[in-house]
């Protein structure tokens, strides 16, 4: 059997170790041609092919659950769940999306871009068969890096006071940080331990001695120590915790070794209650350059297989967001010791692995611990440092509640970077940038704001260090900038809540806020060719909004538009529009963002045009709201 005649899971049951083997040369062969030309996650996928075809030829699929962690790791699922054949659509505009999606296949059990959720899910699934009198098994795979997420602690603390609800948990461990002597004695106690004869001397050690003469019950309080004793020698000490919080565990056990695999499993699927079966892999696994090189080949652009170089690009680029953030903030940090820059986890994605590698006593990184992060930077601006808190726009999501409680409520000032705002492309709904606007600006203390271009970047985030009245937040775009010059060093903060004027028309307002105001500066050129001159105002800060600049405008000019890359409920546009109301200002305002939909994977400007904001559609809009030709009503 090929992989490519795969279209259940279930096809297989019954297939040898070699032929398994043979499929997973095949899946890693796909997973590597697939990504190498079109781009997406490259070393979880690799790292776990022998798991997902061990779990799989265990489980009855068209009735057990498998909940995958984040979803990037599932290429291979998604290979052998009858999406072969498309798989060359992966992360691009209706092909398959890069994490797992329940409307895309029934074996998309539960989707998630965000880490840390599988076991929270699995356990609800098993609670409702067990509410339901149903019998299909639940299994939940995640990485050792989501475990660090305080979610699925509480989720393991919780399977852990249910003995009789059963539930698998695979801990995919590719971290490496169990040598191979140390890991082969941990496969050996638990072979020991899960040996029958062990189990019967285990389980049955008090019925035994209850035989002997004289004995009887009278030690039974000994025995159950002797025998928990047996079981701590057993247990490698990752175990022991697992086993104290109510699981059985199992492991570590070799995640490239697919009868060691397997047998782990059966023996896993015969136990009751929670167990954790611990899985030590390679991230990478099969591609060299990948093994050597797990944080940069994590995830991948196009790029040459041989070499694991990528793709050269036609022309230069100008530098990105997160490449200026990141240098102006090194700058800014040498000659202030109290800025403490903290991430989530995503070191290099927010590029605070420059600040790492230059001044590594002024770097935090909690993990994926979005809600600790942002307590611990409000812990850190209590004594008075200035913590600067960079996680992408969906990720602070997660945090909310603490921006809320423990931040805001207190005014202490804490600066938030919101890398990925607004639309980001491939990854789809679960890391669209969309909702930070709305759910930033109706927090009592924040100042909100946003750069037109990697120059005022800069300019923000010496404003953002500066502001310690309260708590201060940026969000900025993915990808790069417009290759405007740029400063070495001398920036300026700019004044809280103040716009900038930069065209005057006397027939429309329209006021862009962050990435929309180059657009809108396009938009006005366009509009201009039919006649119609625009006022164009960069916002700068949909919090606290420059009414002083935009109200007499609105007034003069009569009629308004706002362009923002975010959703529009609640967004800037929301913003000018109750100013205008409160003031009593009563124009036509015409709204451009996102409306109340999800943003599914594409290229940004695939998504762009289908929700028609590119400049000619925008353009366009605008014609047809104010300066359409209406018919006379007879």
């Amino acid at each position: 059997m090929h992989l490519s005649d795969i279209t259940h899971p279930n096809q297989l049951h019954g297939l040898s170790i070699r032929q398994l083997q043979q499929i997973a040369l095949e899946i890693r062969e796909k997973h590597l041609q697939t990504v190498a030309t079109s781009g997406g996650h490259l070393g979880p996928g690799l790292g776990v092919v022998e798991l997902t075809l061990a779990l799989y030829q265990t489980l009855d699929l068209d009735y057990d659950k498998v909940v995958w962690d984040v979803g990037h790791q599932a290429y291979p699922h998604k290979l052998i769940t009858g999406r072969y054949d498309r798989f060359d659509t992966l992360r691009q505009k209706d092909g398959i999306a890069g994490y797992l999606k329940r409307g895309e296949s029934k074996f998309d059990h539960f989707g998630a871009g965000h880490a840390s959720t599988s076991i929270s899910a699995a356990l609800g699934m098993a609670l409702a068969r067990d509410a339901k009198g149903e019998k299909f098994k639940t299994v939940a795979v995640i990485g050792d890096g989501a475990l660090t997420g305080g979610m699925a602690l509480e989720a393991i603390n919780h399977a852990g006071h249910l003995p009789k609800t059963n539930l698998l948990v695979v801990l995919n461990d590719n971290e490496m940080s169990i040598s191979p002597n140390v890991g082969a004695i941990s496969r050996h106690l638990n072979k020991m331990r899960l040996s029958p004869p062990v189990q019967f001397i285990s389980d049955n050690l008090k019925e035994q001695v209850k035989q002997l003469p004289f004995v009887g019950d009278s030690l039974s309080p000994e025995l159950g120590r002797l025998r928990e004793g047996m079981k701590r020698l057993a247990v490698p000490k990752v175990g022991a915790v697992f086993e104290e919080l109510g699981f059985t565990y199992m492991g570590p056990v070799d995640g490239h070794n697919l009868e060691e695999l397997i047998a782990t499993f059966q023996q896993a699927h015969q136990h009751t209650g929670p167990v954790i079966v611990h899985v030590s892999t390679v991230k990478g696994k099969g591609y060299a350059i990948a093994e050597q090189d797990q944080v940069g080949y994590h995830a991948q652009s196009p790029f040459n297989l041989s070499s694991g170089k990528a793709n050269p690009s036609g022309k230069p680029k100008p530098p990105g967001y997160s490449k200026v953030f990141a240098h102006a903030l090194v700058k800014l940090a040498e000659n202030n010791p109290k800025i403490i820059g903290i991430t989530a986890a995503m070191a290099t994605g927010t590029g605070l692995d420059k600040l790492q590698a230059k001044l590594p006593n002024q770097y935090i990184d909690v993990g994926i611990a979005e809600q600790h992060a942002v307590t611990l930077a409000a812990g850190l601006a209590c004594e008075g440092m200035r913590p600067v808190v960079a996680i992408y726009s969906t990720f602070l999501q997660r945090g909310y509640d603490q921006i809320v409680h423990d931040v805001c409520i207190q005014k202490l000032p804490v600066f938030f970077c919101l890398d990925r705002a607004g639309i980001v492309g491939v990854d789809g709904p679960t890391h669209q940038g969309m909702y930070d606007i709305a759910y930033l600006r109706c927090l009592p203390n924040m100042v909100l704001m946003a750069p037109k271009d990697e120059a005022e970047l800069q300019r923000m985030i010496v404003t953002g260090v500066e502001h310690t009245e309260g708590p201060i937040a940026m969000r900025y775009p993915r990808g790069n900038g417009y290759g405007v010059p740029l400063m070495e060093e001398g920036w300026e903060a700019l004044p809280i809540g103040k716009g900038e004027l930069l065209r005057q028309g006397d027939d429309v307002l329209l006021v862009g806020f962050g990435s929309m105001v180059y657009p809108a500066m396009q938009v006005a050129e366009i509009l201009s060719e039919h006649g119609i001159e625009a006022t164009v105002v960069n916002a700068r800060f949909a919090k606290p909004l420059d009414t002083e600049l935009i109200l007499p405008l609105a007034k003069q000019i009569g009629r308004v538009v706002t362009l923002e890359e975010g959703c529009l409920i609640g967004g800037f546009g929301t913003a000018v529009a109750e100013a205008l109301l409160d003031a009593d200002v009563v124009v036509p305002v015409k709204r451009l963002g996102v409306p109340d939909i999800l943003v599914d994977h594409a290229e940004p400007n695939e998504s762009k045009a289908d929700l028609g904001l590119t400049t000619p559609q925008m353009a366009k809009q605008i014609l047809d709201a104010f300066f359409s030709k209406q018919p006379s009503v007879v």
